[in-house]
């Protein structure tokens, strides 16, 4: 995007200088363009420079203005992760890089446990800042080639590239362990489930991202009813 601002600059700037020229041939007497250009130069470098200019500043806070809504729409108000169409997208997008590259890929849907309770008993301020809790404890444990996001309600997922499902599953367990941690430092209740799924294309090349999914979802209601505050994997 900065590059092409360089760009409409430029061109901007020396279009400018044109307009200029051909203005000044219509309404005053120019032996030639090139005689009034090299005459007055001085004045169209003046024009060409400063036109150059403001549509550089124009362009560099166009740019980061359009970077900065990007980001918002791609983040959870409530707990700065990603939301699900910044999920969405990248799944699809490591869903195609691991079946080019035959590698594993593994999805964990988290899920924070009792949240309806908490917002009945404590009001939904409490039940905001226990997701809020959960999303700081997935930024925290998750690798630099993770990818998490708020699911929506009270769910979250991540995706885990080149992972393999005993590995997804450690994640999964210091994953636990950090909301644990979280939660006794702020003197609150808070557990999650995590349900794991793996897909390795090498072995299955009839796998889909719609199956990964409903395998995932699938472990996480197994956590869910063998108790919660656990990692099932399938």
């Amino acid at each position: 995007m900065e590059r092409r601002w360089w760009v409409y600059a430029f061109l901007t700037a020396t279009a400018a200088v044109l307009g200029l020229l051909l203005i000044r041939a219509a309404f005053a007497y120019v032996p030639s363009l090139t005689f009034e250009f090299l005459a007055n130069r001085l004045t169209y470098v003046y024009v060409f420079v400063a036109t150059a200019l403001v549509f550089l500043v124009l362009g560099y806070t166009l740019s980061r203005r359009i970077d900065e809504l990007r980001r918002l729409s791609a983040t959870d108000a409530l707990t700065g992760l990603p939301n699900r169409r910044a999920f969405d997208t990248r799944l699809r997008e490591e869903w195609l890089r691991a079946r080019r590259y035959e590698s594993p890929l593994s999805l964990l849907l988290v899920d924070v446990d009792g949240l309806k309770q908490i917002n009945d008993e404590h009001g939904h301020a409490a039940g905001d800042e226990v997701l809020r809790t959960a999303a700081r404890s997935i930024a925290v444990t998750m690798r630099v080639t993770d990818f998490g996001a708020r699911w929506g309600g009270d769910e979250f997922a991540i995706v885990a590239p080149n992972t393999t499902s005993r590995s997804a599953q450690h994640l999964g367990q210091r994953l636990l362990g950090q909301v644990s941690d979280q939660a006794r430092m702020q003197h609150a209740a808070v557990t999650i489930s995590v349900g794991v799924a793996t897909v390795e294309p090498q072995r299955d090349s009839s796998a889909t991202i719609e199956r990964l999914l409903n395998a995932a979802d699938a472990a996480l209601h197994q956590a869910k009813e063998d108790g919660r505050n656990r990692v099932r994997v399938v």
